[in-house]
């Protein structure tokens, strides 16, 4: 990635707050990199060296600031539109896509050959794959030592180290020191009722009404809660079963109180959680782009943190999205409430006391085995069943592919899915900024000129434009559909067969 010295030299002279993400410096009579808004005195010019990530800086030998703390900066996907392989081979990578898999394995998930795919890395994040993986390791379990009381043995757990050995060695070779040191006891956090609270960054602006008013119109009964400013979810990795919240804390982060028994699985439910409140997104970028629509522009204007909101599990809003075909989204979401309570696992005393929430979300297996008894036609019940089975054949289903079309391809064949349900998972599953699900009623009415709405296609052809950022389009549409769609229940109306 070509990075201007003179241009990136004046931000960090000016601690300029829109760059932090987008660059980090290293610099070589201390063998530190850092945030452009660290507050340690400028260093010279000769002396420093950027870099357009974390990991391509530690890859060239240095390591982490202590002051500013590379690991609380924005996680911002600023090439996507340039390298959308990339993107998903980082949300790959965030998921665990290399712990126990290497570049082969991820290159072949994307459809590209492993030497393309470190090409990419090179040009687009100034790293190899590989130490993109090794930098989240290492910036996570930082974090971690920062924020949290956890000992030392579970920090390199959480943090995905496979052995004490290899973390203690690993923190030695950054900071010459061990990771224990590095724990200030003023920075030291709570663990509250057994939570692990972790600070999560964003860059605004963030519009988090907006978010939480999405969630809240689809909260599952027993599954989700949105009170008090905050969202509470039961969540499920594997046989184990905790709870998460999410509220907003102070300098453009989000707080995360996480009640889970296994420690290991925190990178997995902080990558989920980034995803679900789509933490990586630039707004800037975004908005810039879809303002030169003069249709887009003042909803832009008017709303300029609106985010994608995510899923938390691919087949939870597979199910949503066939449940809610030809009805509203309150209907759908009490018909949820009545699936979760008769085929749910039930969560423990414990954790229903502390969080109020009562039950996870039916896994593939156990619907796959049953008749569903819903008050619903017989076709769309029968999709789900057939969902179920083939995740439980397949359960990589909802991994990013190798292309946008290639995804709505393979949604597109499983059973009860068709064309708005596929760009809808897409959208908010699969993380895919460009998908965009032209049949929706709540877009084409969003677009209705004198009262005239577009059709499908003509939809189509103006969101051309939109590229490659139309599942904003479609939220900024959505959210000027009367002002707030979701609170008319009919933002996942689709007019389409089951």
């Amino acid at each position: 990635m070509d990075m201007d010295r003179i241009a990136c030299y004046r931000a960090i002279e000016t601690r300029d707050a829109r760059f932090d993400g987008r660059l980090f410096v290293g610099v070589k009579t201390t063998g530190i990199y850092c945030r452009p808004i660290c507050p340690a005195r400028t260093p010279k010019f000769e002396n420093v060296s950027f870099y357009p990530s974390a990991a391509a800086a530690q890859e060239a030998g240095f390591r982490p600031c202590l002051r500013c703390r590379p690991e609380t900066s924005p996680d911002l996907a600023f090439w996507r539109g340039t390298s959308n392989t990339v993107s998903r081979a980082l949300a790959l990578i965030e998921a665990g896509g290399l712990d126990e898999a290497d570049v082969e394995t991820l290159a072949d998930k994307l459809g590209v050959g492993a030497r393309q795919l470190r090409r990419l890395f090179r040009q687009h994040v100034g790293a190899s794959p590989v130490a993109v993986a090794q930098t989240r390791r290492v910036l996570l379990a930082k974090q971690l030592i920062h924020e949290t009381t956890l000992p030392m043995a579970e920090v390199a757990l959480a943090a995905g180290f496979n052995s004490i050995r290899r973390f203690n060695e690993t923190f030695q070779q950054l900071f010459a020191r061990t990771p224990a040191s590095l724990r200030r006891i003023h920075e030291r956090g709570k663990r509250e009722a057994g939570a692990l609270s972790v600070r999560l960054a964003y860059r605004p602006p963030y519009d988090w009404d907006a978010m939480l008013s999405f969630l809240a119109a689809r909260a599952i009964p027993g599954v989700e809660i949105v009170a008090d400013n905050t969202y509470r979810r039961s969540i499920a990795i594997g046989d184990v079963c905790g709870t998460l919240s999410v509220a907003p804390a102070a300098n453009n982060r989000l707080r995360v109180d996480v009640r889970f028994a296994n420690v290991a699985a925190l990178p997995n439910i902080i990558a989920r959680v980034r995803r679900v409140f789509d933490l990586a997104a630039d707004p800037d970028t975004i908005g810039a782009h879809l303002a030169l629509d003069p249709v887009l522009a003042p909803l832009v204007a008017a709303r300029p943190g609106l985010r994608v909101p995510g899923a938390w599990d691919g087949f939870e809003l597979a199910v949503r999205a066939i449940f809610g075909q030809q009805i509203t989204v309150p209907a759908a979401t009490k018909l949820l409430g009545k699936l979760v309570a008769a085929h749910g696992t039930i969560l423990s005393d414990d954790i229903r006391s502390i969080d109020g929430l009562t039950h996870v979300f039916p896994m593939p297996a156990r619907l796959a085995g049953i008749d569903l008894n819903m008050n619903m036609p017989k076709a769309r019940a029968l999709a789900v069943t057939s969902l179920a089975r083939a995740i439980v054949v397949d359960p990589a289903i909802f991994s990013p592919g190798a292309s946008l079309e290639q995804a709505i391809a393979k949604l597109r064949a499983l059973p009860g899915i068709g064309e708005w349900t596929a760009q809808y998972i897409a959208m908010r599953e699969l993380r895919e900024p460009d998908a965009f699900p032209a049949a929706d009623i709540g877009l084409m009415r969003a677009m209705a000129v004198d009262g005239k709405r577009p059709t499908p296609a003509q939809l189509l052809a103006h969101a051309e434009q939109w590229r490659p950022w139309r599942a904003y389009a479609a939220l900024h549409l959505w959210a000027s559909d009367i002002q707030q769609p979701v609170a008319k229940g009919r933002a996942d109306h689709a007019r389409e067969a089951a």
